[in-house]
């Protein structure tokens, strides 16, 4: 709806506009770290190794709220050492000997990470440009 606004308090009308527009972004973005995270989540359930299980469903999120703004971090809580090694490889000790052999990575986190960030670009353009 169309306000009439006097010269004079033209600079607070704007104000008031642009902090309106402020919070909605930061809402709408907030809501989409939250989807990212959730939806991350999932993707690397699905795609991880699962041998016994453990390792697959560990995986969680804690989203932080900070100074500029929300933050998600994704994380497996079950097995927090893993993922590093699965993920470029490692060595690993052949018996009892000192013979050492590589183990190959396992890459199933950056395809995930990838696909998440895009999907999160797409989704605060989207808030921004509503």
């Amino acid at each position: 709806m169309a306000k009439i606004v006097s010269i004079d308090g033209l600079a607070a009308a704007v104000e008031e506009i642009l902090e309106e527009y402020r919070t909605e972004v930061e809402r709408g973005t907030k809501e989409c770290v939250q989807k990212a995270a959730k939806a991350g989540v999932a993707a690397l359930k699905g795609t991880s190794p699962s041998h016994t299980g453990e390792y697959a469903g560990g995986w969680t999120s804690k989203i932080e709220e900070g100074r500029m703004g929300a933050t998600a971090t994704i994380y497996n809580g079950a097995k927090p050492g893993l993922p590093h090694l699965l993920e470029h490889g490692h060595v690993t000790r052949n018996g009892t000997g000192r013979t050492y052999r590589p183990t190959p990575a396992h890459v199933h986190i950056a395809p995930v990470e990838e696909e998440i960030n895009s999907a999160f670009e797409r989704d605060v353009i989207e808030v921004i440009q509503r």
